[in-house]
């Protein structure tokens, strides 16, 4: 008796920034957790919070609304930093992402992620792995790997380690 072919699912876990729903492949996510001080890094580009301390070790962290040229808005209850494993230019780096809020993990077959749009005219979608969408929404899928490019990983790589709090 022949089996039925397997479809592959991917994994991702879905968060939130303003009105739209983004993903990361769960095998990515290290931790997820509640918004804490975060100490500055002087001169660090404009995407780049400051570092938090996760068991005695500097975790830089970006702000995924900055990063995507969104308006900032001031830290709620519902905010979370993701703890994340990313490769970038062959390197691997521990970033924490502030996002609005996270939701859930959520299962994707490959029959529900598409690529990027085509819009027909040039825009950054090199950050975008695909969109995924079930039950009438959308999942923009982050290829995490070139949503934090190589000038991001120099200008992390080299920010001081001297930093001051913010809440």
């Amino acid at each position: 008796m022949a089996q039925a072919p397997v479809a592959i699912e991917h994994q991702f876990v879905t968060l939130g920034i303003d009105q739209e729903v983004f993903g990361v492949p769960v095998e990515s996510v290290l931790e997820i957790l509640d918004m804490r001080p975060i100490f500055r890094v002087p001169e660090a580009p404009h995407y780049l919070v400051g570092l938090i301390d996760l068991r005695g070790r500097s975790i830089p962290v970006l702000d995924l609304r900055a990063k995507l040229g969104l308006p900032a808005v001031p830290a709620t209850e519902t905010t979370r930093i993701l703890v994340l494993d990313v490769e970038v230019a062959g390197r691997t780096l521990v970033l924490g992402l502030v996002a609005d809020r996270v939701f859930e993990v959520l299962a994707l077959g490959a029959d529900d992620i598409e690529p990027p749009p085509d819009i027909g005219v040039r825009w950054r979608s090199d950050y975008i792995r695909g969109v995924g969408h079930r039950d009438g929404r959308f999942v923009i899928i982050f290829d995490l790997s070139r949503l934090f490019s190589t000038e991001d990983v120099v200008a992390i790589a080299y920010a001081p380690q001297s930093a001051q709090a913010v809440a």
